[in-house]
């Protein structure tokens, strides 16, 4: 499988986005690093610097299309940027469409709920993310790992960094599923 992993060019946790990786590329899938712009990327961990990362593919050149699933790592900054990028939207919004899954936590569901595509979903997140998910007609509830099948494509989501055992197990199994039928 072919996973993208979509990240702002600063501000995603490194913890949320090389765990998931290693765990993707321990299976023997590809993971890919998209971003909005070229270049490498500069995760955090918390509030300092951390590693930078070099990004595989833009955006703007990409589609779901070539994708199997989306992973969207978090960091306070990192959806918070991508929400505001039409392009990463659409993007992730066109994996819904497509029935392609995708898995995202801690603050990356932000950009969910700017792709508009939380309604009807039961989902986990950060706390604070609570009211948004809420307000955008979604369902949050307080768990490690929430797997949710209530629309066209499978939704992985979880809390915090604490969850990426768990996080990483159900998107790799989830994912394994493919792309829902419809």
């Amino acid at each position: 499988m072919r996973i993208a992993f979509l990240v702002a060019p600063e501000g995603v946790e490194q913890i949320e986005l090389t765990d998931p990786w290693q765990a993707v590329a321990d299976a023997g899938h590809e993971p890919v690093l998209v971003s909005t712009q070229p270049g490498e990327i500069q995760a955090f961990n918390h509030l300092d610097k951390a590693d930078t990362f070099p990004v595989d593919q833009v955006v703007t050149d990409v589609s779901a299309d070539s994708f199997d699933g989306l992973v969207l790592p978090g960091g306070v900054a990192n959806p918070d940027f991508l929400r505001t990028e039409e392009k990463a939207v659409s993007f992730v919004r066109d994996f819904f469409e497509s029935g392609r899954p995708v898995a995202a936590i801690c603050h990356a569901p932000w950009t969910l709920v700017e792709a508009d595509v939380v309604s009807g979903r039961v989902l986990t997140s950060w706390p604070s993310l609570r009211t948004d998910i809420t307000n955008a007609g979604g369902t949050w509830v307080d768990e490690q790992v929430k797997v949710c099948d209530h629309g066209p494509n499978t939704l992985v989501t979880s809390r915090k960094p604490d969850d990426l055992k768990a996080f990483d197990e159900a998107l790799l199994a989830e994912f394994a599923k493919g792309r829902r039928s419809g």
